[in-house]
């Protein structure tokens, strides 16, 4: 199980404190867990001779410098450039041409869409590119890497780094990714882009890291306007319109509607729909020749798809999560709205509007306003701060550390420029795994994988790939996915396809991090590819079942009809 603390402490090289469980890493292991390597558990200098309980605790603990934690960074004279500026501005795409100009270099995104855009992107310019996420691998042994920000190592010395949608450092379930990529990121040059927002907190962290700090402002290429009224009725809706609600069964029920006027066409995009079959059902709305004219659309469009709209319409303007609902920000309209109208593409100039005259009225107001500062980035503890305090508290399984530690690091975080991020879903998962016999570094990694306590199906088939591996036990695909052979023909149907594709995506997530007792990787690989295919498929399919009624379709809105 765990050291003992006398045993990690023994970890002293060089001034830094690095957990015992992650020295004994293989080559292979440390490679695909690059989100735990070359962080400090402790900064260095934090002494612990003739230390209390209570202050070895805290030294543990103790949170509030966390760019001490990234020596390698810390050791270089790093240049800061932030691109900031709204939705279709250009940000991006100069970040990128420093990195396509550099000897080496890293591209962190926060959906594997973008990683996988980006990789393609410099790939095809001519530049070998390496792709890491959670789920995938393709490594060419390229100096260019393409990855999601918790693949970031923070131990490769790099020529550029470019972190997109840098605004997420304040996210309460991702953000300490992004913060541990903006603190620790090795990079000569560092590119962020993100929101304007975000500048206040980058100055404030940026003062205390020594970094240089050199800002690029960007306006949009191509207006966006709310509308001059309010669609009250979806048989307004017209070509090139993404019809947005927040959740899949109101997206589903939204493209129903609209269908079923038999004047459209209608693709769905939403959270719990595939990468690939995002990008499928994308691809059908941005093409004018297949026919797809509309689109039904979570706030999945926010990120992560080049989308040919027209005009935003909200059907609402209130997000409820399962928990809770809350009225919009003004950084999640923009982010949304700023969707319509694309520099270059079918429509130069994008709308927005809101299905009744008060939501307009917010929508146009959120627009016309900056977006709120950031307060504080987000932080979460490493796996090595967990094996030093389970030193002190041998007794404790991962649940009362995760705790103990969140108890003990609040008070390092008054302030400060931070706050510890959501860790209820980890809680949720390391409780319900606590009764098997599973290290910490091994229990750790389940509780940490991609899924989601209240996804029934997902949550199930942890449990019992955790199950079989604590037993010592090969897990393969054939322990619990049996994809259907056919397309599904009702909602429900393709719901279990999407739970099925979800599931598969867990066991490749954890295959790449136990590869001895995963085996089956190339069999999900293929699995997950057909289940995809199928789930494309059949949400083009139910779509013909409701049929055209051989009307015309509704040509796109001019002007005056916005």
């Amino acid at each position: 199980m765990v050291a003992p603390l006398s045993r990690a402490l023994g970890g002293w090289q060089s001034g830094l404190l690095l957990p015992a469980a992650c020295r004994a890493l293989s080559a292979a292991e440390a490679a695909a867990l690059p989100e735990w390597g070359g962080d400090t558990a402790v900064p260095p200098g934090s002494g612990f001779g003739g230390s209390s309980m209570t202050e070895l605790t805290e030294a543990i603990t103790d949170l509030a410098n966390p760019s001490a934690f990234f020596p390698t960074a810390r050791a270089m004279e790093r240049r800061i450039v932030a691109h900031l500026g709204p939705t279709n501005s250009g940000k991006t795409h100069a970040a990128l041409q420093g990195l396509r100009a550099a000897r080496s270099g890293l591209y962190c995104g926060p959906l594997r869409l973008l990683a996988w855009q980006v990789h393609d992107q410099l790939s095809s310019s001519g530049l070998p590119c390496n792709l890491v996420t959670g789920q995938e691998r393709r490594d060419l042994g390229a100096p260019h890497t393409a990855c999601t920000t918790e693949m970031a190592s923070t131990q490769r010395v790099l020529d550029v780094a470019v972190l997109d949608e840098v605004q997420m450092v304040a996210d309460e379930s991702r953000g300490w990714a992004f913060t541990r990529a903006l603190l620790g990121l090795p990079a000569r040059t560092l590119h962020v882009c993100g929101d304007p927002a975000a500048l206040p907190l980058l100055e404030r962290i940026l003062a205390e890291t020594g970094d240089t700090l050199e800002v690029r402002r960007y306006e949009r290429l191509s207006p966006l306007a709310p509308a001059r009224r309010p669609l009250t009725d979806l048989k307004e809706v017209r070509s090139g319109d993404c019809v947005v609600a927040f959740s899949r069964r109101d997206v589903h029920a939204l493209r129903s509607r609209i269908e079923a006027s038999g004047r459209h066409r209608c693709s769905v995009v939403y959270g719990a729909l595939p990468p690939d079959a995002r990008q499928q059902q994308a691809s059908l709305f941005n093409t004018p020749r297949t026919g797809y004219n509309v689109l039904a659309a979570s706030d999945a469009i926010g990120q992560g798809l080049n989308l040919a709209i027209r005009r935003v319409v909200f059907t609402s303007l209130r997000k409820f999560d399962g928990r809770e609902e809350w009225l919009l920000t003004t950084s999640e309209v923009k982010q949304v709205a700023g969707r319509a109208g694309r520099y270059g593409g079918r429509f130069p100039s994008g709308v927005a509007t809101a299905c009744s005259a008060e939501g307009l009225e917010y929508l146009a107001h959120c627009l016309a306003q900056p977006s709120e500062p950031l307060q504080r980035a987000v932080l979460f503890p490493s796996l090595g701060q967990l094996e030093l305090l389970s030193g002190l508290h041998p007794q404790d399984a991962l649940p009362s550390l995760l705790r103990r530690f969140a108890e003990a690091a609040q008070g390092s975080l008054q302030d400060t420029h931070y706050s510890l991020a959501d860790y209820s879903p980890q809680l949720a998962l390391a409780t319900m795994l606590r009764h098997l016999p599973l290290s910490l570094r091994e229990a750790w990694t389940f509780s940490i994988s991609p899924t989601d306590p209240e996804d029934v199906p997902v949550a199930s088939a942890l449990l019992h790939f955790a199950t079989l591996f604590a037993h010592r036990r090969r897990v393969t695909p054939a322990a619990i996915l049996h994809p259907p052979l056919s397309e599904a023909r009702s909602e429900w149907e393709l719901q279990q396809l999407e739970a099925t594709h979800r599931v598969i995506d867990l066991y490749i997530w954890l295959a790449y991090r136990f590869a001895d007792s995963f085996s089956g990787l190339e069999e999900a690989g293929e699995r997950r590819r057909a289940v995809s295919a199928l789930i494309d498929a059949s949400i083009r399919a139910m779509g013909v079942q409701r049929g055209l009624r051989g009307k015309a379709a509704v040509p796109e809105a001019d002007e005056a009809e916005l």
